[in-house]
């Protein structure tokens, strides 16, 4: 819950920065370039001069035709809340698309500058962490939004309809996988990737938006017991892990994740099983439904082919309708689809699950999250 009122942007475009242009920064360009009519990305930064140069042009590629003022460019996120405070740069949310252990740092800095964020998956990798953003951002009077584009799919959104209208009766399995392949080059891009302070492993990076789907389709998880293993990557962090679940409902579940898979992405999917329902959503990225079967009739069932869709990556084509939501909060329409409450959810799962590997037990999850 905030704990002030935040003033609507409706006179106006929203004014974005994005810090960080890596590997997802193209997503996050295309999604705001979508939004040009009531958004506008006035700022780059990257420590990296060739990353800078290839996001501006990216953004020029993205928004033909349209007379807008090129992105100022920094090397530092100090460097562009500097220029905030000092009145050279307006800005009204800075989306970090940096490694997962320089998010609470740079979100605290952007909130005590008045700032809203976004930033993406995972908000934090230690718990404490993920608490001190959404205590900064609560005290400032900012949005924080977490990025969970998967939860905009348009199969999961078919899917969470169903389950909230009661169609599963009572669930009884629930299963998650996460088939993938990361090789070594990918860990050896950045210094950063595969280490614990600053990426996290399979579970807190790769497959964070599986995780998320547990509660966010589900329900709220009661206790985990995990296993993690570094099996084949030179990497601090784990590469494959295996959960066993039980929900507050009262259905039990499990999830399997590996960047091993050879020799590609095979499968990102979730199976939920009750005693009036069955769905199975896989494909590479859970775009496609290929399990449908329910005791009644309802109208979303002739969504069920439309719903489904090719894609060919495993980001799939959220970041629009997320980016869409975020603008349509701030613009004060909507309420947001992952606040940094929200991400909380997510980020004790994980942590819960990492210290059951740890101490090799069960670990029950606090009902006040």
């Amino acid at each position: 819950m905030q704990l002030q009122p935040i003033a609507p942007i409706r006179d106006r475009k929203i004014r974005i920065a994005m810090v960080g242009c890596g590997r997802i920064s193209a997503n996050h360009i295309k999604a705001i370039a979508l939004e040009h009519r009531r958004a506008e990305l006035v700022a780059l930064c990257d420590p990296q001069r060739d990353r800078l140069e290839k996001a501006a042009a990216l953004l020029g590629d993205a928004s033909p035709g349209l007379a807008a003022t090129p992105p100022a460019r920094f090397c530092s996120d100090a460097e562009l809340l500097s220029a905030v405070r000092a009145g050279r740069l307006d800005v009204d949310l800075v989306v970090l698309a940096t490694p997962s252990g320089l998010h609470p740092e740079q979100t605290i800095a952007a909130a005590e500058a008045g700032l809203h964020v976004c930033t993406e998956k995972p908000m934090a990798t230690r718990w404490t962490d993920g608490q001190a953003m959404v205590r900064a951002c609560d005290a400032a009077g900012v949005r924080l939004f977490v990025v969970k584009q998967n939860r905009c799919n348009s199969t999961l959104q078919l899917v969470r309809r169903q389950l909230q209208a009661k169609r599963f009766g009572q669930l009884a399995m629930v299963t998650v996988n996460v088939f993938w392949q990361r090789p070594q080059s990918y860990y050896d891009q950045d210094a950063w990737r595969g280490t614990r302070a600053m990426d996290g492993g399979a579970l807190m990076n790769q497959a964070s938006h599986y995780v998320d789907l547990l509660d966010w389709l589900v329900g709220p998880v009661a206790c985990v017991s995990a296993s993690i293993a570094t099996i084949g990557r030179a990497i601090e962090v784990e590469d494959t892990a295996a959960l066993q679940l039980r929900w507050r409902c009262g259905a039990l579940g499990t999830m399997a994740v590996t960047m091993l898979t050879y020799p590609k992405n095979m499968e990102g999917s979730i199976t939920l099983l009750g005693e009036t329902g069955t769905v199975r959503v896989g494909g590479a990225a859970v775009n496609r439904i290929e399990q449908w079967h329910f005791a009644d009739h309802s109208p979303d069932d002739e969504l069920v082919e439309s719903a489904s869709y090719h894609t060919t990556n495993i980001y799939g084509f959220g970041h629009p309708p997320y980016y869409a939501n975020i603008l349509d909060v701030l613009q004060g329409k909507d309420v947001p689809l992952c606040d940094g409450h929200a991400g909380l959810r997510s980020l004790e799962l994980l942590t819960a699950t990492y210290r059951s590997a740890r101490e090799e037990r069960t670990v029950y999850l606090s009902p006040d999250v």
